[in-house]
């Protein structure tokens, strides 16, 4: 690029969107992934009736999702870095537009394992890339605005599109015809539209004409910052185990358990967890770091107090209570993990330092669910949800913690 040349001239010049407009354009991008991601949560007791397969099988199909995301994370949630962000976006978005196309034309098991693993594969790539491109994109509209407001936005957008999918799933699984169909259709739309919408993106990273060799994730951080990180890592795992808990098992806790088959509620409660999780970000913006770790420890914490003894009463409002509490700790939690591993890392690897913490982030959405599956496998429901809990409940103590005092 010349010197002389502005970026908005060149996106100009070559048909594309300008930086303020091709920011949101990646945000809808972003938003409708992450609800595509979790659209099949209230699908599963659907699919388990049909089918009459055991509980932990949803266990292996959800986790089939999470291994897809940790695999793309570990292989090539860096490579925007020097590909650039665009073009590894599209390559995303596209993923998941093939995802949807699997859950309409192979229902059986088999093709709900590839269904979701495609999901994953396209959601790891595009979580780190997506948020890279978010940050760069706004540098440049809004020079002069604070980088923890991309920051924010990003973060939001990636939990209120993990609330709305389950919504979105539950509503017209209840009130439409062919609930394992529709959903699927409607994101397959959505899905294409965004395709279209990232390739007129402007590009944020100069690709490099001779590539650097290709390898696997790693953590290219001097050894000084590296507490830093992984403490922040592990902050983030204890919040995704919490929201994996939600996007999986949950609705069968509740059809179970508690006694609730409403399709609309399954999507429901796990919408309020998550939508939590976004707007105790965005009621507490203005808190400092160290404040919002503070109350993301707090509200977690008694959240999962809140699920464990809602699931050995059992009672419905406790349970959801402390889902939504923990959803909100959470967030924060997230958020706070998500700004300090982006403050570690210099501008050629961002995309790196973000993938790998998102890696270790969604083994924790995984892990803990195919223990907690297993588990119910032998133990009462609620007795594998109150280990799920209080091993949760320490992880988290002990990440924020260490985060907190590397502050």
């Amino acid at each position: 690029m010349s010197a002389l040349t502005s970026p908005r001239a060149l996106d100009a010049k070559q048909g594309r969107l300008a930086h303020g407009p091709g920011f949101w354009v990646i945000a809808a991008a972003f938003l409708t992934t992450m609800a595509f991601s979790t659209v099949p949560t209230p699908l599963y007791a659907i699919y388990q009736h049909r089918d009459g397969f055991p509980t932990y099988v949803i266990t292996v199909i959800f986790a089939s999702y999470a291994v897809g995301v940790m695999a793309a994370l570990y292989l090539a949630g860096h490579v925007s870095d020097w590909l650039g962000r665009r073009r590894v976006a599209l390559l995303a978005v596209l993923a998941e537009a093939l995802s949807a196309v699997v859950f309409l034309v192979w229902q059986d098991v088999p093709g709900l394992l590839l269904a979701r693993f495609i999901c994953g594969v396209g959601v790891g790539v595009l979580t780190a890339t997506a948020t890279a491109h978010l940050s760069e994109l706004r540098q440049v509209a809004r020079p002069e605005e604070d980088p923890s407001r991309s920051a924010l936005i990003s973060s939001m957008v990636n939990l209120g599109g993990l609330a709305l999918g389950p919504l979105v799933g539950g509503v017209l699984a209840a009130y439409v015809s062919s609930p394992l169909e529709r959903p699927y259709e409607v994101f397959l739309v959505l899905l294409v539209l965004s395709a279209i919408g990232v390739a007129l993106v402007p590009e944020t990273v100069e690709r490099l004409e001779v590539r650097p060799a290709y390898r696997p994730q790693r953590v290219a951080l001097p050894s000084s910052a590296r507490p830093l990180f992984f403490a922040s890592a592990a902050g983030a795992f204890a919040a995704f185990a919490i929201l994996g808990l939600f996007t999986s098992l949950a609705p069968t806790f509740l059809a179970g358990t508690l006694h609730q088959t409403s399709r609309v509620l399954a999507g429901g409660v796990t919408f309020g967890v998550f939508i939590a999780g976004a707007v105790s970000q965005a009621v507490f913006v203005r808190v400092t770091r160290p404040g919002q770790l503070r109350l993301g420890l707090v509200f977690m914490s008694a959240g999962l107090v809140g699920v464990a003894v809602g699931g050995l009463l059992p009672d419905l409002w406790v349970f959801l209570a402390g889902g939504v509490v923990a959803g909100a700790g959470a967030g924060l939690v997230f958020r706070a993990a998500v700004a300090t591993a982006a403050s570690l890392a210099d501008a050629g690897s961002r995309g790196e330092v973000l993938a790998a913490l998102f890696l270790i982030a969604y083994a924790g959405l995984a892990l803990p669910v195919l223990a907690i599956g297993a588990g119910i496998a032998f133990l009462p429901a609620q007795v594998a949800l109150l280990v799920f809990s209080v091993i949760i409940l320490l992880l988290v103590n002990t990440a924020v913690l260490r985060m907190l005092a590397a502050q």
